[in-house]
């Protein structure tokens, strides 16, 4: 029971120097076939989480869209020591005859997933460290920043200096802060390693995250930190429409809740 619960911890401790988070995550996003969500949900729950970690990765959050999910999405988020270990892992869960033999009897009334996004993710400097917890809150949110050229350097101060602790002070629970590791080999996505902070925060509600974030954009503090950093990296850190949100909601079976 200790171990399990020491397991089942998805920290709040901030990421120390001397503990900094030097594991290579990866951000998964499945888009299932018409009809087919609740037969991938079946399988992950049943089948899957139990090989992913019993070839070495770490399971984190899983999490639909909040609301209507018109694409049938899943996204999640695992976790490893590094790249060879990522590579060496799914090598043996692609040929475990127990993933083979769960694929095939999943498939039997169609394929399941239409297809697959992914991005490598390395943890920031100031992200707190990622296990497993039980938040208890009512709302997750997703949200992905991409800089102008150059520019991510700058707004990691600026989350690192002022941002992150606004947000706790306006009542919203800072969960995970990565940035696009520079190899992205293998993965399919949009994003430009460089010019991505994707991190994950909590809230009691969608409406007490809108209620946080306007008092968060009329704090005197925040206001000033934005100047100062748009000062010093000599216009906007971000590109025009370069902020996008999304609510989740975590699945039955998530580690991260």
């Amino acid at each position: 029971m200790r171990r399990l619960l020491s397991l089942l911890t998805f920290g709040l401790m901030t990421a120390q120097a001397s503990a900094a988070d030097t594991r290579l995550f990866e951000m998964r996003v499945y888009f299932a076939n018409e009809g087919r969500l609740d037969a991938l949900h079946a399988r992950f729950r049943d089948h899957t989480m139990k090989l992913f970690e019993k070839h070495g990765m770490t399971n984190l959050g899983y999490y639909v869209p909040a609301g209507a999910n018109p694409e049938r999405k899943l996204v999640y988020f695992l976790a490893y020591p590094d790249r060879a270990a990522r590579d060496a892992a799914w090598k043996g869960f692609g040929s475990d005859p127990a993933w083979k033999k769960a694929f095939e009897e999943s498939h039997k009334d169609g394929v399941i997933v239409a297809r697959v996004e992914n991005a490598f993710l390395t943890a920031t400097d100031y992200s707190y460290l990622a296990q497993a917890k039980n938040y208890g809150q009512g709302a997750w949110e997703l949200r992905t920043y991409t800089t102008e050229a150059g520019r991510l350097e700058n707004l990691n101060a600026r989350f690192r200096d002022h941002t992150v602790r606004l947000f706790e002070k306006h009542g919203m629970t800072n969960v995970c802060y990565w940035n696009l590791a520079e190899s992205q080999k293998g993965a399919k996505n949009s994003y430009v390693a460089g010019n991505t902070l994707i991190y994950l925060l909590t809230h009691k509600s969608e409406d007490a995250a809108k209620a946080s974030f306007g008092a968060f954009r009329a704090d005197p503090a925040w206001i000033a930190a934005k100047e100062a950093s748009e000062k010093k990296a000599g216009g906007s850190l971000t590109v025009k429409d370069g902020v996008k949100s999304e609510f989740l909601v975590p699945t039955d079976y998530s580690p991260v809740r």
